[in-house]
């Protein structure tokens, strides 16, 4: 489900679950377990990538719908450890955004050092107010500490998807460039940062991403318990089911 692609110093980790990346809890467990793997080989630094047109569709909601509570609740922990794995990534960790990346590819994205988002029709942001579930406070966190306060209230309120543009312009991504320059800028951007001198650049990431770590300082099983209690209130169990419906129609 990892496509491993070593650009000498930098590891490319690629999404590879056709059709769209959805995560469900084996691609977490697998990205989880090729981040450590990278940081174990002696890599430098990583990029996330995906197809061209699709980085990730984010949650997988129909396999997430087959859990109880119990499934649910390890699905939600391993995700939310995937966030974690990294934010406190000792090497840097690029997004490569190929193209769609709502909800769950959004939120990779946000605990990463930089993100790079294909030109396109593509769309990112925080949607889950849009299908009932509130937006957890460790990941209002992030987005402001990406966008800031102001913007992360207005997005993550309405549940907002921004096209390419209109991404670059609130800040949630750092460039936007054809889709076929998304992964050779990404590893470009992460091997002219490993030309600093690695010992003051690290100690200076540590520092500056602290407000990003500390997002994660309350996160505990109460905070846990209560993502989980949201995810099974009749209203977004309603609104993720009429959307597993129409995930399973047949295209035309």
């Amino acid at each position: 489900m990892i496509d491993v692609v070593d650009h000498g110093a930098v590891r490319e980790l690629r999404l590879a679950r056709p059709p769209v990346n959805a995560l469900d809890p084996t691609l977490i467990s697998a990205l989880r377990a090729a981040i450590a793997a990278a940081i174990a080989d002696g890599r430098q630094a990583i990029v996330l990538s995906g197809a061209p047109g699709r980085f990730s569709g984010g949650l997988d909601v129909p396999a997430l719908l087959q859990l109880d509570r119990g499934g649910i609740r390890d699905a939600w922990n391993d995700f939310f450890g995937v966030m974690r794995d990294i934010a406190t990534s000792p090497i840097p960790v690029v997004a490569a955004l190929t193209g769609h990346s709502p909800a769950g590819g959004t939120v990779l994205a946000l605990f990463t050092d930089y993100r790079v988002l294909a030109q396109g029709p593509y769309l990112v942001g925080l949607n889950e107010v849009q299908v009932g579930l509130p937006v957890p406070p460790l990941l209002v966190d992030a987005l402001a500490y990406v966008v800031g306060a102001r913007q992360a209230a207005r997005l993550a309120t309405g549940g907002l998807l921004l096209d390419p543009a209109q991404a670059l312009a609130v800040g949630l991504v750092d460039e936007v460039v054809p889709v076929t320059e998304v992964v050779p800028r990404a590893v470009g951007w992460a091997t002219d940062l490993l030309t600093r001198p690695r010992a003051a650049m690290t100690a200076t990431r540590a520092r500056a991403r602290r407000p990003l770590l500390a997002a994660f300082e309350p996160f505990d099983d109460a905070a846990l318990g209560a993502v989980v209690d949201a995810w099974f209130m009749p209203e977004p169990q309603a609104t993720l089911r009429a959307l597993a419906a129409r995930l399973k129609k047949p295209t035309t």
